[in-house]
C-alpha cells in the first residue's frame, strides 16, 4: 500500500512538472508577455491556414488574415490582410514600423501580397508613392 502511495505521489509530481513546462513554453503566453513589454512577437500556426496570426509590436496587437491561393507549383498563402485590434494605440508608429512588420510577415509568407486596414493603408500607400 505504501509503495502504491509513493508511486501516485511520484506520478503527481511528474504531471505537475509537465504542466509547468508546458505553461512556460506556451506561445500564447509568450505573445501576451511580449505585448505587455511592448516587444515584437509573431504568433502563428503555419500548418493551419484558417487560423489568423497575431503580431505584437510596440504594445499594439495586430491580426493577420491568411488567404490561400495558387502559385506556379503549389497552393500557398497568396494574400494577407493585417489590421490592428485597437486603432487608438497606433499613435507614435511610423511608416518604418509598418515596413518592419511587413518584412517579418514576408519572411514567413514570401509569396503573399500584404494589405492593411485603414488608416494604416493610406499611410503606407502615401509613403510608397514617394519612394
Amino acid at each position: 500500500m505504501i509503495l502504491l502511495f509513493r508511486f501516485v505521489i511520484l506520478a503527481l509530481i511528474i504531471y505537475l512538472f509537465y504542466i509547468a513546462i508546458k505553461f512556460i513554453l506556451d506561445p500564447k503566453r509568450k505573445l501576451e508577455s511580449a505585448h505587455e513589454q511592448k516587444k515584437f512577437f509573431f504568433y502563428d500556426i503555419p500548418d493551419n491556414i484558417r487560423k489568423n496570426f497575431l503580431i505584437t509590436y510596440e504594445g499594439v496587437m495586430f491580426e493577420g488574415e491568411k488567404y490561400l491561393g495558387t502559385t506556379e507549383r503549389a497552393f500557398e498563402v497568396v494574400s494577407i490582410f493585417i489590421f490592428p485590434h485597437n486603432n487608438d494605440l497606433l499613435q507614435g508608429l511610423s511608416y518604418e514600423d509598418f515596413t518592419f512588420i511587413e518584412n517579418e510577415v514576408k519572411l514567413r509568407y514570401p509569396k503573399a501580397v500584404i494589405d492593411w486596414k485603414s488608416p494604416i493603408k493610406e499611410l503606407v500607400e502615401k509613403n510608397r508613392s514617394k519612394e
